[in-house]
Order: structure tokens, then C-alpha cells, then sequence
């Protein structure tokens, strides 16, 4: 067994970041600081981590935190809010039922938060309408298992894409959204030359850079192509008929669906804007490779058809009976560190606990005689989009958010603003105190973070592993647990919440799991229900089940060839293909992607407080074709509004080949903490698959305009809180020591001097010293403030965005003091000889720049990764940036 502990400064905890859940080393050295690293026995990573893992030290920081209960925005004691909380509550539901409270929690949460939350609202409450963050990204794989399966299983694992000979990589950018699978799978191709990997994606992501075959898609087209693959195996005699027979059932229809939209490699080639060469090399890899691992994700299941997809891919599975073997398996692959801990508890609108239905009579008697509930919830409650809606209409009274941000995740954003405007009352559990959702709550309550608190989480190979605290809680801060469980003491129900820890939990979670489970339910934690509090602080990573039969933990689902349906086969689903929603036309000619970037997460409230992850992309963008920027005049660099008939938003621009003409791309994080007006959600229509509830986030049709400002400018800041109010446009990041401002305008000040002043000091400049210069014919105002010998902030002001480069400036602020020259370079906008621009960091690990990597790719003659590893230690340690270095790479080869 291995130690939980391994020294009185280092302990071992699960990251909470995506759903790969790997293993992080904690350490804290004597003046406090913290340090991570990959935990190298921890089976989901074995040691590795990406970029966002190996910064978790840089975002620990108390700056920005909710630390105190609030009501109306003052402070008050826990026993205030916590009375303020369940009368306000039990007023509403006594006045207008059970469906008028709602509570909208999240991923982010840990399972035994999760299990306190729906508990209290299905069974105690008495409704359904507890719904979660991860409905936007998961539901239409636990939809597609369970039409298939019986069951929401995911029969695969991380250790299958190293078995594998056949790696499917379908609407997932993995190297940058899952930067670890993406490690392992590259690995696997190192030690075995034979595995291929084929890329399905309408963007050429950092992923193509390891792929054998690469089909750009068509957007939207996904189950063509999956449908096409089934016509294909059958019609080359490469089904598993043997499988097919004793282990399936539905294969005719299936079929049959199939033929009507994708009879031939011609029509799929020409439906998914392909060359029926890509489409018949794919489907001869696919048919005749026996080890096939098809790993899946948001550009899957974000679709108004996404559930259908989900299953055209299981179908292919069954077929060619590719399932409960090693190397093999359709793989969901989840967005966030406990979406799967989630599913397992019920926390969503349609689900009731432990894998068991809401909709089934014999369930909701075995929950409430397990729970010892006065009530059930009988009915499914409203879905995330619905509940918002609801919210909207009033039916909805009350909301408890619980670590999430819809105001920015959401789509038709602008309309979840409005509801919540409205809302009799919002309270919120977060462990950040100014987000675009918290401004709305009437009231707040502070909930711990990664590193101090105590619980589990399950990764998408259904891993348990355990957070553990090695922080102490701040301020008023507590676990989300304890504060749902208190609340539901106040509304009455003391004894069934009366939980010391999340041990007690937890354990009630795993009973109820095994509760009357004959081997109907996969889910089954059973063994770990008895296990004392020490056993449950040293809780090992396994995968579940976790049973009598199976002590130790379950590697892959299905090897027994039984399912989880009624008759115990698998079961195929015939696919009619839908259209997405939304058609380009001459309004909104563009269809729009929206996704994850590298190094930042979810709306950045954790990752925007590190430097070195705001290093890589700093600011939020869209990426276009250079056909279609030449279109609509647009210019690398410049801004640009984007707009829809549900809102606006004005980002950078990024001209780019990757993208196909006719798409573009924007990221999902950004929001007006960050930035002035770039929520890529207020642009997109609420439009939801028919039997997940996800919305359509990866296909909205948008236009595109260039927008002029007067003048443009940047301000380097050791001040984080600085208003740009002349600013049309403003984007604020971290940077070592400082914050970074972009900023454009049409109002322009009588005196820019004056003005510097009063932006950068607030006026108080008695003890700061200035140099300026103003160049009026050319619109050039550049000015930096100091205080005493250190340079404090800096502003450039200009006709366009050709503005000098930032780099080399902000390590004049690692200086404590500046030369003569250096500050004779500040006024010129010229480094000195010896500060070199380094571009664009491309290695957030080692603050490694793109055109220092070219430079030496050059000078050096450098044709490998590794190579560029040994000069520089780029791609050294996380290994994040190594698709980018390839690229790097084959442009440095190319313009050779």
C-alpha cells in the first residue's frame, strides 16, 4: 500500500482539473510555498502532468477568494446564513411546492458534496430539480451508453490505448483539453511503431501533429461518417458475427438506418466533405484492425444530435464485437475531474442515485427505504438549459449554484444574466467572490478549494482516487458537504444529515450502491462501505466495481459478454443523422466552434491567477481562415465583433489555415473578470439534444466585422485593479510580478498625461517619478511610472494594434531598478541590444518563446522535439507544448 503521506511536508492528492485524474504530489516548503508533481504511482498518470497540473502551486493564492459568509453583500456569521438559507427555502416551498427550488452544482465538486446535495433535494425536497455543469459536457455519453448498454458504463481504460493497435481520436482536441492521454498515447506509438492514430476533427488541432490519418471533417457530419464505417464492415464481411449473435441484439435495424445515409464511401465522402480515398483508407484501418480503441469527446457529445453520434460509434463496436477486451472499446473521455463521481450519485435532473432511475417505481422505493425519506422525487426535474428557462419564466423561485459559473458557460449567457436579475432568490457556494455569476447572489457562501479539503473524485476510467487537504481552511471557508448538510439540519431533517465527515458519506454512498444490487447495476462500491476512517484516508486509486466479487476493483466492463439491459445484450441503435440546428446563411455566414485552450480552464478563475499560464494565450480570440479574413477584412492581430441573433462579443483575431473555410473558432473562457466583452456563450442558441439535454455548443452560425478604435494600447501593471474607462476594448492577464492590459479606443482624453496619471495612481502619484513621450503627428503616447528606483507600470498608446513587443519589457519589471538606457528604451519602444523578443511562450514550463525556439531550430539545424528539448528544455517536463514544437518544427523545414 502506499503512502498517503510521504513525508510531514508532501502528501498525495488527485489534480481538479479535466477528467483525467491524475495523481499530484503536494509539498510545502517551510515559508509556506507549494510545489507540485506528478505522482509516479498513481495509475491515470504515472508521474506525468500538463502545463495546468504543474502550475496548481501559482494558484493557491487567498487573492480573490470568498472567505466569509454574505447576505445583501455584508458579512455575516455561518449561523446567519445558514438560517437565512432554510427559512428562505422552506418559505418558497411552502408556499409554491417543491419544483420552485432549484440547485445547479458542478463537476468541480467532490462525489461526497454531490451525494449531500442530491440526497437533500430528491429525497428530502422532494424534487428532481438538482442539475449539473456537466450536462454541458458528458450527458449525451451517459444517454448513448445507456441506450446501448443498459447502463452508463464506460467499458474501457487508460491502459487499453496502450494496447491498442488502432487509436480513433474523434472530436477531441487531446492534446491540449486532455494533455495527458495525449502523453500516454504518444508514448504507446514510441514503443510500438505499429499502433496508428487517426485524427477525425474539422479543425487541425495540435492533435493532428501524431496522427497517421487526419480527416477535416465537415462539421456536424459525425454520424455519417460512423454510420458509413457500419455499411462498410458488414458489407466487407468484417462483422464479428460470433459477438453479434450471443451478446447483441438490433444489428438489422441498425443496419438497415445506416444504408439510408451512408449506402456508399461516395455519398459519406461527399456528405462529410471528404475524398473517398480518406474515407475507405479510414474504414480498411478501422474493419481490420482487432484493437481499436475510439476515444471520444465534446466535439462528439456538444451536439443537437450528439447522443445519436455517441451510439453510431458503439455500433461500429458491436459490430465488429471490439468491446470488454484489452485494447478495445468505445471511450468517453470527460471534461472535468469528478463528472463521473456526479453520474454516479444522481446529480443529474434525470437520474436518481446510485445508477438507479427516476423514472422506475421499484427504485425511487429502494432509495427512500435506504434513505429513510419522508419523499421521492417521481419525476425528472429540469435540465440545466430547462432550469435557467424556468428561472426565466418564475416557475423557478430559488437557485443554490454550487461551483459553477453559468453566467459564462451557458448558452444565450445574456439570458441566464437576465434570469438571475430576476431570481427571488440566488444563493451561491463558491470559493471565488467576484465572478460573472456571483455578482447576482443574494447570498454567499465560502467553500473550500483543491488543497483544503477532504473527499473523492472518479475519472473517466470510473477511477476513484482521493483530494486530500494539505491547506488549512481560510477564513470562514468550509466543505461544500458541511455546508448543504447543515442547511438541511435547519430545514428539519437532522438525523439523516448528521455526517461528522466525509468518510460517514462516502460510506453511506457505497452501501447505497450494493443496497438490493443483485449484478442489475455495474456501479457497486459495496466493499468499500465498511472500511474505517483510516482505511478511507488511505484509500487507494481503484476503478469500480468495487464489490465481493471483485474486491480489488473492475480494469474494463463487458469481458463476460453480459450487458446491463433487460435481456443482457447489448443493444444496437438504428441512426436517422440530423442536421445541426443552426445553417450558415447570408445573416450569420459562419459557423461558429467554440473549445478549451491549452493552459486555461473552465472561466479562469483558478488558472487566470497564474502567470505562467496566462503566458501562452493571454488573450481571447477568433480563429479564421485567411480566405474568409480576406472576406471580411479582417487582418491578423486586428479586433473583430462577433454576433449572432443572441448577443455580441469583440476579440482578437487570428488568421489561420487550420481552420476550414466558412468556421471559425473562439475560446470558451474568457469573461468580463478577464476581459470587456468576450462570453462566446451570449453568442449561442439554446438548442439541445432530445434525450441528453446538452446543448449545441460546437455549431452556431455567427458574422464577423472588423472593428477600427481610434487608438490602441497596452499598460504593463504591478496593480491588478485598474479601470481602462476609455477603453472600448480591454483585456487584463497575469504575468510574473505584474498584470498585462490590451486595451482600444475611440475616446480619446484631452491630455494622455493627465490621463496616465489618474489611470496607473489614481491621482496619488506624490512619491512616483514619470518619463513620457508624446508624438502628436503620429498619435504615439508611451509613459512609465516608478516607484522609487523600480519600474511600477508602463503605457503605450498607438494609431494601430503595431505596437511594440510586450516580452522584453515585462522582464524590466524583474529588475529593481533600470538604467539610463533601459529607460531611454521605454520611451523609444526599442529593447537593447542584448533583450532579446522572444515571442509567443510556447513552453509555459520552462517561459520558452516561439521565435526563440525558430531561432534556434535554425541556427541549430534541429529536426526533432527531443533535439529542442536538449537546447532549450522545451517539451522537457509537462510535455504540453510538444504538439506546437512539431509544428514548429515542419514551418522551420518548410520555409527552409
Amino acid at each position: 500500500m502506499q503512502s498517503t503521506q510521504i513525508d510531514n511536508q508532501t502528501v498525495r492528492t488527485t489534480c481538479p482539473y479535466c477528467g483525467v485524474g491524475c495523481g499530484v504530489l503536494a509539498s510545502i516548503d517551510k515559508s509556506g510555498i507549494v510545489s507540485v508533481e506528478g505522482d509516479n504511482q498513481h495509475p491515470s498518470n504515472y508521474g506525468r502532468l500538463c502545463s495546468k497540473g504543474a502550475a496548481l502551486g501559482e494558484t493557491l493564492s487567498l487573492s480573490g477568494r470568498l472567505l466569509y459568509p454574505e447576505i445583501d453583500d455584508q458579512q455575516v456569521t455561518w449561523a446567519q446564513a445558514i438560517e437565512a438559507v432554510a427559512s428562505r427555502f422552506s418559505t418558497i416551498i411552502e408556499k409554491h411546492g417543491a419544483d420552485a427550488v432549484a440547485f445547479y452544482v458542478s463537476g468541480q465538486l467532490l462525489t461526497e458534496d454531490y451525494y449531500a446535495a442530491n440526497k437533500l433535494m430528491k429525497g428530502f425536497i422532494g424534487s428532481a430539480n438538482i442539475d449539473t455543469n456537466s450536462r454541458l459536457c458528458m450527458s449525451s455519453a451517459v444517454a448513448g451508453y445507456k441506450r446501448a448498454f443498459g447502463e452508463d458504463c464506460v467499458p474501457a481504460c487508460y491502459d487499453d490505448l496502450e494496447r491498442a493497435k488502432l487509436v480513433v481520436l474523434t472530436g477531441s482536441n487531446t492534446a491540449w483539453c486532455h494533455p495527458v492521454v495525449f502523453q500516454r498515447i504518444t508514448q504507446a506509438k514510441k514503443t510500438n511503431p505499429d499502433l496508428k492514430v487517426v485524427v477525425i476533427d474539422p479543425r487541425k488541432t495540435q492533435t493532428v501533429s501524431l496522427a497517421d490519418v487526419f480527416l477535416p471533417i465537415k462539421p456536424g457530419t459525425d454520424a455519417v461518417l460512423f454510420n458509413g464505417l457500419l455499411v462498410w464492415i458488414h458489407q466487407h464481411n468484417e462483422q464479428n458475427d460470433l459477438f453479434i449473435d450471443n451478446f447483441t441484439s438490433g444489428v438489422e435495424q441498425a443496419l438497415e438506418a445506416a444504408k439510408q445515409s451512408a449506402a456508399s464511401v461516395a455519398s459519406v465522402a461527399s456528405d462529410c466533405g471528404l475524398s473517398t480515398e480518406q474515407v475507405e483508407q479510414f474504414y480498411r484501418l478501422f474493419a481490420r484492425t482487432e484493437r481499436v480503441v475510439t476515444l471520444f469527446s465534446q466535439g462528439i457529445n456538444q451536439s443537437s444530435s450528439g447522443t445519436d453520434k455517441v451510439n453510431s460509434i458503439i455500433n461500429c463496436h458491436l459490430l465488429s464485437g471490439r468491446i470488454g477486451r484489452p485494447g478495445m472499446g468505445p471511450f468517453s473521455i470527460t471534461g472535468q475531474p469528478n463528472a463521473m463521481g456526479g453520474r454516479e450519485v444522481g446529480g443529474l435532473a434525470n437520474q436518481l442515485a446510485a445508477h438507479m432511475e427516476i423514472d422506475n417505481p421499484e427504485d425511487r422505493d429502494r432509495v427512500q427505504r435506504f434513505w429513510q425519506s419522508p419523499r421521492i422525487a417521481d419525476r425528472a426535474g429540469y435540465k440545466a438549459v430547462e432550469m435557467f428557462d424556468a428561472i426565466a419564466d418564475g416557475k423557478i423561485k430559488a437557485v443554490w449554484i454550487m461551483a459553477t459559473n453559468p453566467v459564462v458557460s451557458l448558452p444565450e449567457a445574456d439570458k441566464v444574466k437576465k434570469a438571475l436579475e430576476g431570481c427571488e432568490l440566488v444563493v451561491i457556494s463558491d470559493t471565488t467572490r467576484s465572478t460573472d455569476t456571483t455578482q447576482y447572489a443574494h447570498i454567499r457562501l465560502p467553500a473550500l478549494s483543491w488543497g483544503e479539503r477532504e473527499g473523492t473524485v472518479t475519472n473517466s476510467e470510473r477511477r476513484i482516487s482521493r483530494q486530500r487537504a494539505f491547506l488549512p481552511a481560510p477564513g470562514q471557508a468550509r466543505s461544500d458537504w458541511w455546508i448543504i448538510t447543515q442547511i438541511a439540519q435547519k430545514m428539519g431533517f437532522r438525523e439523516q444529515f448528521d455526517y461528522a465527515d466525509a468518510h460517514e458519506i462516502f460510506s453511506e454512498h457505497a452501501a447505497l450502491s450494493g443496497f438490493e444490487n443483485r449484478g442489475q447495476r455495474q456501479f457497486d462500491i459495496s466493499a468499500l462501505a465498511n472500511q474505517n476512517k483510516d482505511a478511507y484516508d488511505d484509500l487507494e486509486p481503484v476503478q469500480w466495481p468495487v464489490n465481493q466479487q471483485q474486491p480489488q476493483g473492475t480494469q474494463r466492463l463487458y469481458s463476460n459478454g453480459l450487458f446491463n439491459t433487460s435481456d443482457n445484450k447489448a443493444q444496437f441503435v438504428p441512426i436517422k443523422p440530423s442536421l445541426p440546428a443552426a445553417l450558415a446563411n447570408t445573416k450569420s455566414p459562419y459557423i461558429l466552434n467554440t473549445g478549451r485552450v491549452r493552459d486555461h480552464w473552465h472561466s479562469m478563475t483558478r488558472t487566470g491567477k497564474s502567470p505562467r499560464l496566462s503566458s501562452h494565450i493571454h488573450e481571447s480570440y477568433v480563429e479564421i481562415h485567411p480566405q474568409d479574413a480576406d472576406q471580411c477584412g479582417l487582418v491578423n492581430g486586428g479586433l473583430a465583433n462577433i454576433s449572432s441573433d443572441h448577443g455580441m462579443i469583440q476579440v482578437r483575431v487570428l488568421v489561420s489555415d487550420k481552420q476550414q473555410p466558412g468556421s471559425v473558432f473562439v475560446p470558451i473562457h474568457w469573461n468580463q473578470q478577464f476581459s470587456s466583452n468576450a462570453r462566446v456563450g451570449s453568442l449561442i442558441k439554446t438548442v439541445t439534444d432530445p434525450y441528453s439535454g446538452q446543448p449545441e455548443f460546437k455549431h452556431s452560425v455567427v458574422n464577423i466585422q472588423p472593428v477600427k478604435y481610434t487608438w490602441y494600447g497596452f499598460i504593463l501593471s504591478r496593480r491588478g485593479d485598474l479601470n481602462p474607462f476609455l477603453a472600448g476594448y480591454w483585456n487584463k492577464s497575469r504575468g510574473n510580478g505584474l498584470w498585462r492590459y490590451e486595451t482600444a479606443g475611440n475616446s480619446t482624453p484631452e491630455q494622455w498625461s493627465s490621463h496616465a496619471r489618474k489611470l496607473l495612481t489614481n491621482d496619488n502619484h506624490a512619491n512616483s517619478t514619470w518619463i513620457e513621450f508624446y508624438e502628436t503627428s503620429r498619435h504615439h503616447y508611451r509613459a512609465a511610472c516608478f516607484h522609487g528606483e523600480q519600474l511600477s507600470s508602463c503605457l503605450f498608446i498607438g494609431p494601430d494594434p503595431d505596437l511594440p513587443p510586450r516580452d522584453w519589457l515585462i522582464g524590466l519589471f524583474e529588475k529593481e531598478s533600470l538604467s539610463k538606457a533601459e529607460r531611454d528604451s521605454l520611451l523609444t519602444g526599442k529593447s537593447l541590444g542584448n533583450q532579446q523578443d522572444v515571442g509567443a511562450i510556447i513552453c509555459a514550463c520552462f517561459n520558452v518563446g516561439e521565435q526563440t525556439i525558430q531561432d534556434t531550430i535554425r541556427a541549430q539545424e534541429l529536426t526533432s522535439t527531443d533535439e529542442i528539448g536538449a537546447c532549450l528544455k522545451a517539451g522537457t517536463n509537462c510535455g504540453s507544448c510538444i504538439p506546437e514544437l512539431r509544428t514548429l518544427l515542419e514551418q522551420c523545414k518548410v520555409s527552409a
